[in-house]
């Protein structure tokens, strides 16, 4: 049970007089490329609350960009992970291994798609995982292209900036980047020419067109793509599409990435959002909701493909750090007693109707969509489809002020996202609806 107060309460102007004192220390001493959504500084979390060193408690409606699935203090992940703490904090996988790793990688094992022998590799970050995929896939098919996906996120170092679609704020002023990266449409419903109902059949038959014509199919080492696209909008390939894209990967020899970074671990329903249309991918790669907050990522995939890196090739001196496994390891326990994945799709039931509600009373409201407790409003300028990402980031503010931490996201910056804790109370998903529709009727 959460120790913090489940609901909302604001106490100060937001920010709060210790937010601004702690805000003018950040200034002087944190590089000012590092953003942050909010400008008031976290004391306590738990459950669906975020409360500020002035006391204001926020209903968490952005889990840390889909990090603290079982909450931000859940009681498995605090209990193994400071067990770990008390035994060692690192000796290094590479140098004297340790079961929790191995533990970790049977789990990933156990819950990924698809019954086939597998294997995994732990990293720190999202970036590192896909990063470690584009390796495994470059070393087991002795190619080098990699394809991704109009609208996608792959992460922040020089190799996933160049799988990355969106140029501001993660590409600009950073390359040259990573050679033999290619990019090719995705069915986006909603900004589909010719209507969602043929986005899943003609992207995809682009998509495979321009491999064909522009790459080779011989060439590509890798297709990666995420099953639901974050940063691109929370963007649902339609229907058709991604099993058209695996097939022509089978069909090919090319390995099948799917990034489930922000979509894994009980988010979209399902333990993995790639299970939907049932893809099962050649290698998964995780990370986020992985670890209940503690720094871990994985690639999961074929054995036959992990294998293929010669010994010594994979690693990196924190990567599967035994404090992150043993969080890892509590995560996965309260998923499974829990049951999240039937919370996440309880989550949906309670948004879906209020937000398609809302839509009807609001044209500024163009789309709603998602899966599970992975849920996005796409905004647009009234009677058109033209994005509208002032109106959302005015959503967003106001939404702030009332003691509700919503985020927003999408190509093109018009995109507010919900993805709450899946042990968030009902009541708080309420409240924060309720003053999501009165930032709407006030705009």
């Amino acid at each position: 049970m959460s120790t913090l107060p489940q609901e909302r309460r604001v106490v100060t102007a937001i920010p709060g007089p210790k937010s601004q004192e702690l805000q003018s220390r950040r200034t002087a001493s944190v590089a000012a490329g590092v953003g942050s959504v909010m400008p008031v500084f976290a004391a306590r979390a738990d459950g669906g609350i975020v409360e500020d060193v002035d006391g204001n408690r926020f209903i968490d409606f952005g889990s840390g960009i889909a990090v603290t699935t079982v909450g931000a203090s859940a009681e498995a992940v605090v209990r193994r992970a400071s067990a770990q703490l008390a035994d060692f904090t690192h000796t290094c996988f590479m140098v004297t291994p340790y079961e929790g790793y191995v533990e970790v990688a049977e789990q990933l094992a156990e819950l990924t798609p698809g019954d086939h022998a597998k294997k995994s590799a732990l990293f720190n970050s999202g970036a590192e995982a896909v990063e470690n995929a584009v390796k495994i896939a470059r070393a087991y098919t002795k190619r080098t292209a990699v394809v991704v996906f109009d609208h996608g996120y792959h992460g922040r170092t020089n190799l996933t900036m160049a799988l990355t679609s969106k140029n501001m704020p993660y590409k600009q002023g950073f390359g040259p980047f990573a050679p033999e990266v290619y990019r090719v449409p995705v069915a986006y419903g909603y900004r589909w020419p010719t209507g969602a109902e043929n986005a899943g059949a003609e992207a995809s038959a682009q998509a495979i067109d321009q491999i064909n014509k522009q790459i080779g199919a011989e060439n590509v080492a890798a297709i990666i793509i995420e099953p639901v696209l974050g940063e691109g909008g929370f963007i649902e390939p339609a229907k058709g599409f991604l099993p058209a894209i695996r097939q022509f990967a089978s069909d090919n020899g090319i390995v099948f990435v799917a990034d489930e970074i922000q979509s894994g671990f009980c988010r979209t329903g399902q333990w993995f959002a790639c299970e939907d249309e049932g893809i099962v991918p050649d290698l998964i790669t995780t990370a986020k909701g992985i670890a209940g907050g503690l720094p871990l990522s994985a690639v999961t995939g074929r054995a036959e493909i992990m294998d293929a890196a010669h010994s010594g090739g994979l690693g990196g001196t924190y990567g599967g750090n035994p404090v992150a496994c043993a969080g890892a390891l509590g995560a996965i326990e309260t998923m499974r007693e829990l049951d999240l994945n039937a919370k996440a799709k309880r989550i949906e039931e309670v948004m879906k109707p209020r937000l398609t509600a809302m839509q009807e009373k609001f044209d500024i409201i163009g789309d709603v969509r998602g899966r599970g407790a992975m849920i996005a409003i796409e905004l647009v300028k009234s009677g058109t489809k033209e994005p509208n990402p002032e109106a959302t980031a005015q959503i967003a503010k106001a939404c702030h002020a009332e003691g509700v931490l919503v985020l927003t996201t999408g190509t093109y910056g018009n995109v507010v996202r919900f993805l709450p804790p899946l042990v968030i109370g009902e009541e708080l998903l309420t409240d924060g609806l309720d003053v999501l529709e009165a930032a709407f009727a006030a705009l």
